[in-house]
Order: C-alpha cells, then sequence, then structure tokens
C-alpha cells in the first residue's frame, strides 16, 4: 500500500485554497488504496475541519526543517510527499528525495527553487510556459491537472447548460473558504447598486450584515419580503432578494443552480469553469492578477478588478450588464465548461504513483 503525505497549511488569515486542492488529490488518492496523511497547520475552519473529517484524514505536525520533515515522512513509512505551500523552506523538497521518498510540488507560476520529482502547475497557460528545471524533474502543467473535489466533479454537466429561462438570474457570491479580504458584502452591496432584478446568495463565513438573518445554505429562496427584511446592510433594489449563508461544503450545489457568480480569482476558478457557470472575478490578493488576466484574455470570464479599487462605478456597469444579458452569460459558461473537463486530479494521482513505483527498489 502506497502511503502518500500532504503538506499543506490552511487558515482564516492565508485562506484554504492549499487545502482544498490537496483534499481533491486525496480523495483520489484514497480511492485507490492509498493511504494519505495531512502534514501541517490545516487550522480550525469548520467546514474545511468537517471535510478532513469525513474522509479520515490524520493531521500531523510538520517541522519546518528540512531534515526534520524528512525524518518524520521516515518515521511515518512515507512513499510520497505533496508539498502545496508558499513558505515551506525550498529544500524540503531535496531532503526528503535523499531519504527515498518521492516529492510531487504543486506551485503557481514560481518554482520557489525546489528539486521535486514533479512540479503540477494547474493554472490557465501553465502549460505554454518552459521555466528549467532540475534535471529529470517532470512538469504538470496546465487546466488539464486542475484538482477538483467529488463534490465539483459529480456536478459536472455532460455538455454546457441550456439558456437560462427568462425571469431574475440565480447569483451566488462567495470568496473562498475564509474571505479574508471581506469582499462579500462590498460585492453584494454592487449587486444591489445595479438595480437589476436577482435573486443573490452571498456566501459570508463571517458576521453577515447588521440585522441580516443568516439561513441554511439549503434552505429555500426566501420570498422578496422576508429576503428584503434579511438583507438590511444590502438595500435591495425592487425585484431583488438576497440571503446571507455560512461556507459549508455543499457550496457546489449553490453553484450548481447558478445563473452568475461572483467570486475571487483564485483556485475556485476552475471550479466554475468545470461546472459550466459563468464567472464574474475579482482580485483579492496580488498573486491572482496572472490568472486573472489570463481569464479575461481567453474570455472566460469578466472582470471587476481588485477589491481594493471597489466598489467602483465601472464594475456595477460590468455586472448589470452581464446581469441583463442571459446569452453573453451562456456565451462564457460555455466556453469555460470546454476548458476544465474535471480529470485533473486523476492524471495527477497516475504521474505521482507511477514516480512512486518507478522510485522503489525492485
Amino acid at each position: 500500500m502506497t502511503a502518500v503525505g500532504l503538506r499543506c497549511d490552511a487558515g482564516v488569515t492565508m485562506g484554504v485554497g492549499h487545502l482544498v486542492r490537496c483534499l481533491a488529490l486525496a480523495e483520489e488518492l484514497l480511492t485507490r488504496g492509498c493511504q494519505v496523511a495531512l502534514l501541517g497547520d490545516v487550522g480550525t475552519v469548520p467546514w474545511t475541519t468537517r471535510e478532513i473529517d469525513r474522509l479520515g484524514l490524520p493531521v500531523i505536525a510538520a517541522p519546518a526543517d528540512p531534515a526534520a520533515l524528512a525524518l518524520t515522512a521516515w518515521r511515518l513509512g512515507l512513499d510520497a510527499v505533496v508539498i502545496d505551500s508558499y513558505v515551506t523552506d525550498p529544500g524540503c523538497a531535496a531532503a526528503l528525495r535523499a531519504g527515498g521518498v518521492t516529492v510531487l510540488a504543486i506551485v503557481d507560476g514560481d518554482l520557489r527553487g525546489q528539486q521535486p520529482d514533479l512540479f503540477l502547475d494547474q493554472n490557465l497557460n501553465a502549460d505554454l510556459a518552459a521555466p528549467p528545471l532540475p534535471p529529470g524533474t517532470l512538469r504538470l502543467a496546465g487546466l488539464r491537472y486542475v484538482l477538483l473535489r467529488d463534490s465539483v466533479r459529480s456536478r459536472r454537466p455532460p455538455a454546457p447548460r441550456p439558456l437560462p429561462p427568462a425571469g431574475p438570474p440565480s447569483v451566488v457570491c462567495f470568496f473562498g473558504g475564509t474571505d479574508p479580504a471581506g469582499a462579500a458584502p462590498v460585492l453584494a452591496g454592487m449587486l444591489a447598486a445595479t438595480g437589476v432584478p436577482l435573486h443573490a446568495t452571498v456566501v459570508s463565513p463571517t458576521a453577515a450584515p447588521p440585522d441580516a438573518t443568516t439561513v441554511s445554505p439549503t434552505a429555500a429562496l426566501p420570498d422578496a419580503t422576508a429576503a428584503s427584511s434579511a438583507a438590511a446592510g444590502v438595500p435591495p433594489a425592487p425585484g431583488q432578494t438576497f440571503r446571507f449563508v455560512p461556507n459549508t461544503p455543499d457550496l457546489p450545489a449553490l453553484l450548481d443552480r447558478a445563473d452568475l457568480v461572483v467570486a475571487a480569482a483564485g483556485t475556485s476558478t476552475w471550479e466554475l469553469l468545470c461546472l459550466g457557470v459563468c464567472p464574474a472575478l475579482v482580485m483579492v490578493a496580488d498573486n491572482q492578477r496572472l490568472g486573472y488576466d489570463a481569464m479575461l484574455a481567453r474570455g472566460l470570464g469578466l472582470g471587476l478588478g481588485a477589491i481594493t479599487d471597489l466598489p467602483s462605478p465601472a464594475a456595477v456597469r460590468t455586472l448589470h450588464a452581464a446581469l441583463t444579458s442571459p446569452e453573453r452569460r451562456h456565451a462564457l459558461a460555455a466556453r469555460g465548461w470546454a476548458e476544465v473537463d474535471g480529470d485533473g486530479r486523476v492524471r495527477a494521482a497516475d504521474a505521482l504513483l507511477t514516480a512512486v513505483a518507478t522510485r522503489r527498489p525492485h
């Protein structure tokens, strides 16, 4: 049985993107009979904690020193370690490999001087780049290797979605597992400012706007009167309803029913493409600029700018145009659906387990 450690961290401040894609890979490895453990500080974000428990993954503290991490891997009997971190000492990969452990490093452009057996960069256009690699290192790059959870893959439609029926569009607004930039209330206010009739679900891991009622993500959409009173912090225009819900592992179920999704231009972008929904993207961190620009250049989403520049009249106009043009939303969603097939984790696991088998003595 192959034993794999996933070295990542998560938390309210740093977010949960690294952890979420490691959990996607964990799901795939578990289906293949592997033993999987999380190495690092994965915080106390309630919904990710529930996901870790659901998968039965042990969480083990990971020392920062490369030699100490290699010793930990040896003590645990790990055959492979996946490193998904912007802060882990770059020497960890070499130390692990020197101890006979196969290493896959998940990166977002910057290789950080690591020396693993494999790199994985799942970002749009990553396959067009050709960074210098350590000798013998394999690089898996582009949207073919996007790591997505079961909850997303199971909801991918077999074909692009049809044009939505007439009526107010359904909008979901969310900004990752923790929304450290506080973007959700800002974008909810901008949706209200469009004046377009709509039904909006705002996923907010923090408190909802003043006097707002937080409801279950799976509850039926409230009627207009109840929703208006619930969204006291976001005064709705006529025909608009808002509800505020906590984050949940069932977020893909909300996205699956959306005509427009307003979200951060981070790792969750690939979930939107796989599900075939229309994304309107906001940059909430500096390292999202390349992905944001690439998405817009390829015509795969709408751009609302950086959270530090919002709200803005230009972004409100962009939202207004999207909400009033189902044809445009449909075209963008169909284009994205064709880009991410949901099998990236299958290809990544194939490559990792092949590398493990190659390293093992015969």
